[in-house]
């Protein structure tokens, strides 16, 4: 894994790069969005977006996204991309607090465009973005899929998680928690 600039706490924490060789992780920018609403599918919107994307939603929650760059909140938001072009095949983020997380327990949600799917990538995305949580302070990661999402559970197992204790959202969706200690994990 690189990572370029990630230690750095202030205002160019949206310029954290991490690579694999073959994917790279950085943070979601306004020039994404026509390639993010064009890989938008059935998929993505029912598993992780919540309803279809529209023009000014996605450019404004990647405006937000840019902010907690800036301002060192607690989600970290990354375009999962491909080649020496950097072609957007997805997103990945991080949430170092939310409902029903402990302190240092990290959330991880991801999504790949449909003509990236089946070749390991979310699962090297996963990779990379718990190996930057880790060096960001978080102690555990944790996925939340629903229970028919199999490919999401999937990934988590090829990722190293490990099945942990169900919970409910607030409207009772069940999700299936996958848990992965950061510091034994071998990162």
């Amino acid at each position: 894994m690189v990572l370029h600039d990630s230690g750095v706490k202030n205002h160019r924490m949206h310029k954290v790069k991490l690579s694999d060789g073959i994917i790279t992780l950085s943070p979601l920018r306004l020039d994404d969005v026509e390639a993010h609403l064009a890989g938008e599918d059935e998929l993505l919107v029912r598993w992780l977006n919540g309803g279809p994307g529209t023009r000014e939603g996605i450019e404004a929650y990647f405006r937000h996204c840019r902010e907690q760059w800036d301002t060192i909140g607690p989600l970290r938001a990354f375009g999962i991309r491909m080649g020496t072009d950097e072609v957007l095949a997805g997103t990945i983020d991080l949430r170092f607090a939310g409902q029903g997380l402990a302190p240092g327990q990290v959330n991880v949600a991801y999504g790949l465009y449909p003509s990236w799917r089946g070749r390991g990538l979310a699962t090297r995305a996963v990779l990379l973005a718990t190996q930057y949580a880790a060096s960001e302070g978080g102690a555990e990661a944790v996925i939340q899929v629903e229970p028919d999402n199999l490919a999401s559970a999937a990934v988590a197992r090829r990722a190293g998680f490990t099945p942990g204790k169900p919970t409910h959202g607030k409207d009772g969706t069940r999700f299936d928690w996958y848990i992965r200690d950061l510091h034994a994990a071998g990162r």
